[in-house]
């Protein structure tokens, strides 16, 4: 049983809702490898409005085009573990932004409470 609290890193990623890895979403795909790397936990967060290196503006605005809108994906592990993963991600990310940050993990358990058997938070509470 893994017990994540103290100093961690935080991972986010931000890419479009239409970046795609061999014909499936990114964020999917991130996910995914994450979860396979035995990763503590990754969540991903829709945008509605949004711009990046290419400057332009994607929106979810009733008169405009919804198209490309922003993801973020968060991962959050040890140091060592979310280090290990970033290989993967220079691979997969080729184009929007990539941030590392130190954060300290206050909680993480499923919802009843306790950790799960693998230490992975998947919040359906079992």
């Amino acid at each position: 049983m893994t017990k994540l609290t103290g100093p961690a890193l935080r991972v986010t990623i931000f890419i479009g809702e239409n970046d795609t890895w061999h014909h499936r979403p990114l964020h999917s795909e991130i996910v995914h490898r994450a979860h396979a790397a035995g990763l503590a936990g990754a969540s991903v967060f829709h945008g509605v409005e949004g711009f990046g290196a290419s400057s332009r503006i994607h929106t979810s605005r009733l008169l405009s085009l919804s198209e490309d809108l922003p993801v973020a994906i968060v991962i959050v592990d040890r140091e060592d573990r979310v280090r290990a993963f970033l290989p993967q991600l220079e691979r997969l990310v080729t184009g929007g932004l990539v941030m590392l940050d130190e954060v300290e993990v206050i909680r993480y358990a499923s919802r009843n409470g306790g950790s799960g058997e693998d230490g992975r938070n998947d919040g359906d509470g079992k």
